[in-house]
């Protein structure tokens, strides 16, 4: 250490301390060599002796081992054969066990590849589960077996793959033949109701013993042909189609399921496949734009909607968890939402009753279909009801075109019956009854037309159409009694009312029509009795009964007759005024022909033969339309004199009119129709006949005197009537006699005029003044 210290010279005294170190040492293994030089003097002199007795042993040594050498090659030999088969054999016991431990191992495997091949996933997925559990990890130093330890998540995935494509499969396939599915369904639930019906009809003997026989019978043997065709059907069919559910290889579905609750997966599989199965009840539930235009569109939607919801009952039923009744009941209120939807819009594109008809049919079936499965169907009945007033609207547009075929093929004429059996035809259609016409003897008439028997049966029709509907809807006979008169009455009290109001209102239509059809609603209207029974008779409920409606044809029908006698009055009317139209009087003649006027002779001539025709109506309404005549008449010629074209009027003119007005009164007074008490139907021309007295005697002192007072002669002519009329005159006697002023006579007259126009005309402002 002293050596690299900053001593001076330190170096040099460690190399002079390590030499005389060196020579100390040297010195002492001198002095050791000399001690020892003799001894190993001495053994060098021995070695030299034993040298020769060393290579004599050294020969014999190796004499020796020749001969033993040559004597153990051949133990050799056997020994080594006997070391190399105790090593083989220790290996084929070692290779022995070995594969004892890997035979298991490579027969399940083996196993596991078969089951893939043939498509047992289940049975594949155990195998899997025993190998990684049990048989692997014994041998799991072997390379093969890490190979299967690799592969079995392979094969797993594998074996997801397969199955979901097959469930993908199968959802496709059940998307496609859902609607077959579903006719099946609804056909067994069909037949099912129908057998329950044959059977209910056996048990019961008086079934229907109020309804109408023929009818009856032809519905009896109807079921009776259906049921047989049925029975024969499943016979027939018996092998080829079992249930609805034969015809699903649900398999798929058991599969995946398994597989995937295996893996764990059990819960991604479930919401899968409910995700999958809204999805299709979407596409099942969208209907088609077209559906309403056939029976099969119907049908088709039907049917797909049946065979999805009878696969998910399939489904609820058989697997555990897959879907639940939450599940479905939530599906089907959704898809019950839509239905309901999907019926409101397209049923009301419906204008055949009879596609109608059969939408109703189907609907029922369909309900009752899925309420065998257990799905809640009120909300369908509900609809249908909503459905039921559709199909009413379609009967009353059915109906109302019926009852106008049957109007405009009518010939308003009384039915002619020229013996019994006629007779007893007309009878049997309509219930007609008339003692004093029974006695009669044939060839006689009917006092209704040929309409009335035919509407008639068309309502009766009606009838049976509307109960067409009331069937299978699992109600009471008191509702469907109600049903069918609130029916009835719709198409009594706007149909067929709207069809009469417009026959009524038709230009064609005559006077004679009009009588005919007043008769006709006449019998029409007692009819409807007759109605009320028929409906009792159908759904044996007695009219007695507290809720049981009435049937409101009574008023339908006096309607149709005020609207009738309303339209012979106007047309009575129009023809008056067709003929004061052709009028043409001379108003400035001088003197009169001293005869009535034509036309005036032709229109009394006109009304008389109408009023020989009122003799089949009420008295009351023969009356008034008189009296309605006579004063449109009256009124009408009020108007001729008064009109303001009509500038000037003659003496002659004036009695001219009044020789007019005389045959009206004759008219009036000669009792055209009876029933007028005294001289009521002559105070029609009441008015007219005051004011031309008053012209034609000239009394206009007496009127000035006796105006206002209720005794007075002239108490219904007006002062500005009379006034119109006389400047009128007052206008002709200026211009038709132009030297008047030079004849005293005509100036006094004309001076009475203005004096008596200035009177008239002092009144008429007092009145207007007082007013």
């Amino acid at each position: 250490r002293s050596v690299y210290d900053d001593q001076p010279n330190a170096h040099q005294k460690f190399m002079e301390k390590l030499d005389a170190c060196i020579r100390n040492h040297d010195r002492e293994i001198e002095k050791m060599c000399n001690f020892h030089h003799q001894g190993f003097v001495d053994a060098i002199t021995e070695l030299l002796k034993v040298r020769a007795d060393a290579e004599k042993l050294k020969v014999q040594v190796t004499d020796t081992n020749r001969r033993l050498q040559d004597a153990g090659k051949e133990v050799i030999a056997q020994t080594e054969e006997i070391i190399r088969c105790r090593v083989q054999q220790r290996n084929i016991t070692t290779v022995v066990e070995k594969l004892q431990l890997c035979l298991p191992v490579l027969e399940m495997y083996s196993k596991l590849k078969e089951q893939m091949s043939v498509k047992r996933y289940y049975s594949a997925l155990k195998t899997m589960e025993q190998l990684e559990n049990l048989y692997l990890p014994r041998v799991s130093q072997y390379r093969f077996c890490q190979i299967m330890i690799e592969n079995l998540p392979k094969l797993r995935e594998e074996i997801k793959e397969i199955s979901m494509s097959d469930l993908k499969d199968f959802l496709e396939s059940i998307r496609k033949h859902s609607d077959r599915i579903g006719e099946t369904a609804m056909k067994q639930a069909q037949q099912q109701k129908t057998f329950s019906t044959a059977l209910q009809k056996q048990n019961n003997v008086n079934y229907g013993r109020n309804m109408h026989l023929g009818r009856n019978r032809i519905l009896e043997s109807k079921n009776e042909i259906t049921l047989k065709r049925t029975f024969e059907d499943e016979d027939e069919h018996e092998e080829e189609v079992l249930t609805a559910q034969d015809l699903v290889d649900f398999s798929p579905v058991y599969r995946c399921l398994h597989i995937y609750s295996v893996l764990g997966d059990g819960e991604i599989f479930e919401n899968y496949y409910r995700k999958q199965r809204r999805k299709q009840a979407r596409l099942v539930l969208q209907p088609q734009s077209s559906m309403h235009e056939t029976v099969e569109g119907y049908r088709r939607y039907f049917s797909q909607i049946v065979g999805f919801f009878v696969v998910e009952d399939h489904i609820l039923h058989v697997t555990q968890g897959l879907v639940t009744r939450t599940y479905t009941d939530e599906l089907w209120n959704m898809a019950l939402s839509k239905i309901i939807a999907v019926l409101r819009t397209h049923s009301s594109y419906c204008s055949d009753p009879d596609l109608v008809l059969e939408l109703k049919n189907l609907i029922v079936v369909f309900a009752d279909t899925l309420q065998g499965y257990g799905f809640p169907v009120n909300r369908l009945f509900d609809l249908l009801f909503e459905i039921r007033d559709q199909y009413n609207e379609t009967l009353l547009k059915k109906w109302s075109g019926l009852f106008r075929d049957i109007f405009e093929a009518d010939n308003y004429s009384p039915i002619p019956v020229a013996n019994e059996e006629e007779y007893k035809i007309v009878i049997s259609k309509f219930p007609f009854q008339d003692p004093e016409l029974d006695k009669q003897s044939f060839p006689k008439k009917l006092p209704m037309s040929q309409s009335v028997p035919q509407i008639y049966m068309q309502v009766k029709e009606f009838i049976y159409a509307s109960l067409k509907f009331s069937e299978s809807l699992h109600r009471s006979s008191t509702e469907i009694d109600d049903m069918l008169r609130k029916s009835t009455n719709l198409l009594l009290t706007r149909t067929l009312s709207s069809c009469l109001q417009n026959l009524i209102k038709k230009p064609h239509i005559g006077l004679t029509e009009l009588v005919q059809i007043i008769i006709n609603t006449t019998h029409l209207e007692q009819a409807c009795k007759y109605l009320e029974d028929f409906i009792s008779n159908i759904t044996n409920i007695s009219q007695l009964t507290v809720h049981t409606a009435r049937l409101y044809g009574l008023s339908t029908f006096k309607d149709a007759r005020h609207a009738a006698e309303g339209e012979i009055y106007t047309k009575l009317n129009q023809k008056i005024d067709e003929f004061i139209q052709i009028a043409d009087y001379d108003w400035t003649m001088s003197e009169s022909d001293g005869r009535a006027s034509g036309y005036l002779m032709d229109l009394i001539n006109f009304l008389r033969s109408t009023f020989q025709v009122f003799t089949h109506l009420p008295g009351k309404v023969a009356q008034t339309a008189c009296m309605s005549a006579c004063q449109h008449l009256s009124m009408s010629l009020m108007q001729m004199l008064l009109d303001s074209e009509l500038k000037q009027i003659s003496m002659g003119a004036i009695q001219q009119f009044n020789l007019d007005v005389i045959q009206c009164e004759l008219f009036a007074s000669s009792e055209p129709v009876p029933g007028f008490q005294g001289d009521t139907l002559q105070l029609a021309f009441i008015d007219l006949r005051q004011l031309l007295d008053l012209f034609m005697v000239w009394d206009w002192s007496t009127y000035l005197a006796d105006y206002g007072q209720a005794t007075s002669k002239y108490l219904r002519v007006n002062p500005s009537t009379a006034l119109t009329l006389l400047e009128k005159m007052k206008d002709s006697s200026k211009k038709n006699n132009i030297f008047a002023q030079f004849r005293k006579n005509d100036r006094d007259k004309q001076k009475l005029i203005e004096t008596v126009v200035k009177q008239l005309r002092s009144l008429v402002n007092g009145m207007s003044q007082h007013t």
